[in-house]
């Protein structure tokens, strides 16, 4: 039950206030430095994505017998169209002796080897960039291309494999932080401002939210330090976009109530305290769908998945919380005069009676069963494009908004030598099976035939590599790798694991269907208890979460036509689905949240019929702004060089504007009008309806 108004004194009290905003300075004085730390705590190398089980994070932790785990071999590809002529080899080969005086390698450096055909030859470094090589990558991959480039006199030069691919991404994500956080704060303060049409007051929502972002931050930081929590360059850049718009979506909710307590109240302060009172239990229960729905993903295979859960559910709960008291402190220390030019008074204004989301709720009360029923068509037509989405990942290529060096230099390779040169297939395995398992490896279709080099043993372990015919990420590959388990595996003794590069991509693939497979169905039955407790009935519940998976998806039917025929995108990440799913689910429901719990409020008072259409045209400007928000942050998401941000960053903002536009306030709205006082079995509410909704329809038959 929800508090009463009086138990909100300390936020909104006359001296109390103060000290809630003195509270918040003294926290923010001590997150501040913390926060910015949080950089320095992000693991972006490959285990730290990885399943922890799977078998090629154990190659990886067997491969630090023979090699630092935090090698990155990089390809430097020299090539010239006409063949290379004697100079052409002579500058390789000094440009190899340059690179083996470094200083962060881990081994010799390798060639250089010309291809075949004479036009291209291939220089591997191993890279030993320590472990922060990823963060590193950029810089010492750009001094390879520069003395690579240098003098080369029509000798086209590139940095691609395992350490150019890394440089490329860290380049990605450079500044990501930054570009995300000035982004969102310009999307925020842009819809503040239409919505408010006010100079000032977009400033208190935009500084809570900030406050919230920095206090968040902070935790994460000391979770990631002190209690082993996985944070990575994605999660730390959906933590941003999250608190910003979830927060400004509870700030709007707030001071859309608090605004129409305004009216009613003379005493401010007695209005924000009825305002928190009315409007915190449907802002807490939806903060805490979201932060059960993120807490699911702790269950996934993926440690990049499994990390994502608590920080983003850290990020909301801490929004939550600085939304509640301090912007609430903020709003009465400042008064009305916040609100100008528009500043509200005392009188008998009543937002339900007029405006758009009256009309529009008479409008859908003619034919509430006719509405739905188109509505649910239209939505369903759209998820048929879903056929067209493949997310079984995406190669270096698809990974790239436009064509890095890495790139470049991949397809040259594969022009010119074996297409997976650079990026080989790992195997460890016992000692005393070693050639048993190297004759199996030479063996596999797939792999260059006779290529497998001596096995290197340490103690009872050997270290095998094969050399694939395919280029590393394609599908081909993939079948590769099975077909080299199969046969290792079946050497007996030989304890062989399979790993490399293309190993793991492929480890990350399944384990982001399994992770899809099992946290989609237990998100359902979670959002599903939590409406429940919130309303008290089954029916209703069960009809909120199936208009938001039939908008779920809509959303991804229009993304996966969109990716393909307007984008040109080439498929999707793996973990595509689940992440638009748990997003689109989690706060797409706090729109119906809001819609719900305002219309059983008033159903209390006028019946369900008469409730759904006060309760859409009170809330349908605010719910409307907030999927603006919301809609508008994750679409910053779209302005990073990455294809899987991009493909997040739309679903999630088309699906949002969907849910918010059309579910929200045509389905949820057309159902509830139909399906009537029913809509909370098995607990109807008390009051009889009969006279209520009699007068109700008779209303919006007149309208």
């Amino acid at each position: 039950m929800a508090a009463e108004p009086g138990r909100m004194a300390i936020v909104t009290g006359r001296r109390s206030k103060y000290l809630v905003i003195v509270f918040w300075l003294a926290v923010l004085a001590v997150a501040g430095p913390l926060a910015g730390k949080l950089t320095g705590v992000e693991q972006n190398e490959s285990k730290s994505w990885l399943p922890a089980a799977a078998e090629s994070t154990r190659v990886l932790e067997a491969q630090a017998a023979f090699a630092s785990p935090n090698t990155i071999p990089a390809v430097v590809v020299y090539e010239r169209g006409t063949g290379l002529t004697p100079a052409d080899l002579a500058k390789a080969t000094a440009d190899a002796r340059v690179f083996s005086a470094l200083g962060d390698l881990d081994g010799a450096v390798t060639g250089p080897v010309p291809s075949a055909d004479g036009r291209a030859a291939q220089t591997i470094v191993p890279l030993n960039l320590g472990a922060d090589g990823w963060a590193r990558a950029g810089d010492v991959v750009a001094d390879l291309k520069r003395t690579a480039d240098a003098g080369a006199d029509g000798l086209s030069a590139h940095v691609t494999g395992p350490g150019g691919v890394a440089a490329d991404s860290s380049k990605a994500f450079e500044g990501i932080d930054s570009t995300l956080l000035f982004g969102t704060v310009g999307v925020v303060v842009a819809i503040l401002l239409l919505t408010y049409r006010s100079p000032v007051l977009w400033l208190l929502p935009v500084v809570s939210a900030a406050v919230a972002l920095t206090c968040a931050q902070m935790v994460i930081y000391l979770l990631a330090r002190h209690a082993g929590l996985t944070v990575n360059a994605q999660s730390a850049g959906i933590l941003t976009v999250l608190v910003f718009g979830a927060g400004t979506d509870y700030a709007l909710l707030l001071v859309a109530r608090y605004r129409e307590e305004l009216h009613r109240h003379a005493d401010r302060h007695r209005a924000m305290a009825v305002a928190l009172h009315r409007a915190a239990p449907a802002i807490v229960a939806s903060a805490a769908t979201v932060v059960v729905g993120m807490l699911c993903l702790v269950l996934a295979r993926t440690n990049a998945t499994k990390g994502l859960g608590p920080v983003a559910a850290i990020g909301i709960a801490v929004g939550l919380g600085v939304m509640l008291t301090l912007l609430p402190a903020l709003l009465v220390t400042f008064g009305r005069w916040i609100f100008w030019p528009a500043r509200p008074h005392v009188d008998a204004t009543d937002p339900t009676t007029t405006g758009l989301w009256s009309r529009i709720g008479r409008g859908i009360a003619r034919h509430p069963r006719l509405v739905w029923a188109v509505t649910t068509a239209a939505l369903a037509a759209m998820a048929l494009g879903v056929v067209q989405l493949d997310a079984t990942g995406l190669t270096n290529a698809e990974a790239f908004r436009g064509t890095p060096d890495s790139v470049t230099g991949e397809r040259i390779l594969a022009r010119h030598f074996a297409a997976g040169a650079g990026s080989p297939v790992v195997v460890v395995s016992a000692a005393g099976q070693a050639a048993a398992v190297r004759a199996a490896l030479a063996g596999t279709p797939g792999l260059v035939g006779g290529d497998v080099p001596p096995p290197e043993v340490r103690g009872d372990t050997a270290y095998l590599v094969g050399t694939l015919v395919d280029p590393p990420d394609s599908q081909a590959a993939f079948d590769t790798v099975d077909r080299v388990r199969d046969r290792v595996h079946a050497v007996p003794g030989a304890r062989a694991l399979v790993g490399g590069n293309s190993a793991i991509n492929l480890d990350l693939q399944r384990a982001a269907r399994h992770d899809r497979d099992l946290i989609i169905p237990i998100v359902l039955a979670v959002v599903f208890v939590i409406l429940a407790l919130l309303l008290r009935a089954v029916v209703a519940p069960l009809l909120l979460i199936a208009t938001v998976v039939l908008s779920f998806g809509a959303a991804m039917g229009v993304s996966a036509l969109v990716f393909r025929h307007l984008f040109g995108f080439g498929g999707a990440d793996t973990s595509f689905p689940l992440f638009v799913f748990v997003f689109l689910v989690a706060l797409g429901i706090d729109y119906n949240i809001f819609l719900m719990t305002r219309v059983r409020e008033e159903a209390t008072r006028v019946g369900t019929r008469r409730g759904a259409l006060v309760g859409l045209a009170a809330t349908g400007a605010v719910i409307t702004s907030a999927g603006l928000v919301l809609a508008g942050t994750f679409a910053v998401l779209a302005t990073l060089p990455l294809t899987a941000f991009a493909e997040i960053g739309f679903a999630v903002a088309f699906g949002v504007l969907l849910d918010t536009i059309v579910v929200r306030s045509v389905l949820v709205t057309a159902l509830t009008l139909d399906v009537g006082r029913h809509v909370w079995w098995p607990h109807p509410l008390s009051r009889p309806e009969g006279l209520a909704e009699d007068a109700a329809r008779r209303g919006a038959l007149a309208g």
